[in-house]
């Protein structure tokens, strides 16, 4: 029986790597990559020699095919995203169903877990959150407002990710809504240039406005009380 592990990696510090992520990295046959240039970065950090292959959101069926049968025939592959955690808002989720669904008595499917940009800024929020909703990227045109709706009426913290030319107008589009109730803003996660900005979503938005918006956002709205 082959295995497939699911690897995470840093969201942006390579220090965050744990021993075991590098050990299976190390040990696979072939890792899967979202971006072989990204993860090549963290594998010459480490000296690890193992080949590498690109699996993303605009892999043909064919690639899922052979990923496939290199398993079929006993190889053990590792699969990365760019960062985090493989199957959070990337195409993993999809070739992991597919090893399930064609494989399930050949293949041992095995989660190595580590850095997620979700945890990271759940973590820090200062929220209670034992229970919390996650919703990836807001849609940038369609549905972009049931969105927020959806959003700033639960009960439960929410958390979704946000890009660096969008912050500021999905921050209005919040604040429209919530009016005083706390929000986090969580910039370049690990990174050097790590911020965090807490506070109403104008006070945030002050912030923001004044700074840096380069990199990527994470957004944690507080529950609706």
């Amino acid at each position: 029986m082959s295995t497939f592990y699911i690897v995470a990696t840093p969201i942006g510090n390579l220090d965050d790597v744990s021993k075991r992520a590098l050990q299976t990295l190390s040990e696979a046959d072939l890792i899967l990559c979202e971006d072989t240039r990204v993860t090549k970065k963290l594998l010459e950090r480490y000296n690890i020699k193992t080949q590498t292959l690109s699996y993303h959101q605009h892999s043909r069926l064919w690639k899922i095919d052979y990923i496939l049968s290199l398993l079929k025939q006993g190889k053990n592959l590792a699969l990365v995203s760019n960062a985090g955690t493989p199957g959070i808002l990337d195409p993993g989720n999809l070739l992991v169903n597919e090893a399930i669904k064609r494989l399930s008595d050949e293949v041992k499917i095995v989660p190595v877990p580590g850095s997620s940009a979700v945890t990271a800024a759940a973590s820090v929020s200062g929220f209670p959150t034992d229970r919390f909703l996650f919703l990836g990227f807001p849609p940038t045109k369609r549905k972009r407002r049931k969105f927020f709706v959806e959003a700033v009426n639960s009960k439960y913290p929410v958390i979704f990710y946000e890009s660096p030319y969008r912050i500021i107008k999905t921050l209005k589009d919040i604040g429209s809504l919530v009016g005083d109730r706390e929000i986090v803003v969580c910039r370049e996660l690990t990174k050097k240039f790590e911020t965090i900005y807490r506070g109403t979503t104008e006070e945030v938005l002050n912030q923001l406005e004044k700074s840096e918006t380069k990199g990527e956002f994470v957004v944690v709205i507080e529950g609706k009380k």
